[in-house]
């Protein structure tokens, strides 16, 4: 599955448009307190565990998207936007959310 953050694929046309299709993950903070309880984990001013986390947070929310758009019939997702959302008492959890437009293209 293609996919872009732009309104298109360069070189490529959109034949149809299938609809908004989106993804969402959603972890618990708390690991994140966790990975800070252990210090060696940050190195250099970054939180490795802590982007992990996050990197695949976003992977999942991707895959949901492109798997929704596979089941539309889609060839790609053109005009991706990706957030980042605390929510939950004390914002204990996080959303990444993906979305963007189903297309076939010629």
């Amino acid at each position: 599955m293609l996919t872009s953050t732009t309104p298109g694929i360069p070189g490529r046309e959109v034949a149809e448009t299938l609809g908004v299709v989106s993804g969402e993950a959603i972890i618990g903070a708390h690991i994140f307190r966790d990975f800070f309880a252990g210090i060696t984990n940050i190195i250099g001013g970054r939180a490795g565990g802590y982007e992990k986390a996050l990197r695949q947070a976003r992977d999942i929310a991707l895959q949901e998207m492109c798997d929704e758009a596979a089941g539309r019939g889609a060839t790609a997702v053109i005009g991706i936007d990706l957030d980042y959302e605390s929510l939950g008492a004390d914002n204990g959890m996080l959303m990444v959310t993906a979305a963007g437009t189903a297309v076939r293209l010629r």
